[in-house]
């Protein structure tokens, strides 16, 4: 989640509307500090977009920053089942982390009218372009996981995981492995917010316990990315005690490196709670240390139900929070590795 702060804070008590996709009544240097918190006390007005099911249901479209990805694979076919449960379609792309195909996608859903879009995008900035066309074409946003820039600009809606949390509690649980510091390595992704937000809170929660950054370079959230960086940081800094991965797929990229490399202490944390991640974590002696765990489930339903709202004409939150948890080895088997939580 982008933990831009916008201006001024307000009681909890009053409700904010929202007309289109800029706030009613706001000018922009009002509107610069609203925290994460105060914008789940924001209400947005959706009766402009308020439609009744037409014949054969209705159609709304889907894109994600990278289809491949467990985690998102996971959010399309649980928004399928319960559009489907209901009658209703969904047009959906993959643009494989690439913001100039997801834009070229995003273009051909718009020419089929959809009711309504779900957005995550594969750069934050990039992805603007698209959203204008979206705002252009009137059709309601509901944005999930990570944020578009300018969210208050574009979308209805936004529904995510508690982003900084997942990797905090990952650098909370290293501070208590390892006390008295060491080097470590970090994997992020800067074109991803959510990741962003991840390595901060992480880094916050490392600061001023002993640890020393030797690499942090960008992952692009991707397996083999990560194995291939990997490859070359452990090959020069075959002495640290942790790796941070911001999401699953990085940290399982950096743990067969690691292995490659016959490193038997290093601990690696991730992002995500996936199957494949517990399920490696759960194998005697794994260099799995934890993972910051998030609902993708959980965050597809509640996406669903937003649209639903809007199409209702219902008041909605602009801003809808997913907890974020740690699963370790110690507590693993509470949620299983055959699935998400």
């Amino acid at each position: 989640m982008n933990k831009k702060i916008w201006a001024g804070v307000f009681a909890a008590t009053m409700l904010f509307s929202m007309s289109g996709y800029a706030m009613a009544g706001e000018t922009e240097a009002s509107t610069e500090a609203y925290t994460e918190e105060d914008q789940t006390k924001i209400m947005v007005d959706t009766t402009q977009y308020k439609k009744d099911r037409p014949d054969g249901g209705y159609t709304f479209a889907y894109t994600c920053m990278d289809g491949s990805n467990p985690f998102f694979v996971t959010i399309q076919k649980e928004i399928e089942k319960k559009l489907k449960e209901n009658g209703d379609n969904l047009i959906t792309s993959d643009p494989a982390n690439d913001v100039t195909l997801q834009i070229s996608q995003m273009e051909d859903a718009i020419s089929q009218k959809p009711d309504g879009y779900f957005v995550n995008p594969a750069e934050a900035e990039g992805i603007v372009p698209a959203l204008d066309e979206v705002k252009a074409a009137g059709i309601p946003m509901v944005n999930f996981d990570t944020e578009v820039a300018d969210m208050k600009d574009y979308v209805v809606s936004y529904t995510g995981s508690d982003n900084y949390n997942a990797g905090k509690v990952c650098g909370d649980d290293l501070v208590k492995q390892c006390p008295d510091g060491g080097d470590i390595i970090v994997l992020d992704c800067p074109e991803m917010n959510s990741i962003t937000d991840r390595t901060k809170g992480f880094l916050d929660a490392i600061d001023g316990h002993g640890f020393n950054i030797v690499a942090q370079q960008d992952a692009k959230g991707n397996l083999q990315e990560s194995q291939k960086i990997s490859d070359d940081l452990l090959q020069a800094h075959p002495d640290v005690v942790a790796i941070f991965g911001g999401n699953d797929p990085t940290a399982l990229g950096a743990l067969a490196s690691a292995e490659g490399a016959g490193l038997k202490k290093v601990l690696i944390y991730g992002v995500d709670g996936s199957p494949d991640f517990k399920a490696e974590m759960s194998k005697k002696g794994s260099l799995l240390r934890a993972t910051g765990a998030q609902s993708p489930i959980s965050i597809a339903d509640k996406a669903v139900e937003i649209m639903y709202d809007i199409m209702a004409g219902k008041e909605v939150q602009f801003r809808y929070p997913v907890d974020t948890f740690l699963i370790s080895p110690e507590n693993v088997a509470d949620y299983g590795t055959d699935g998400w939580q």
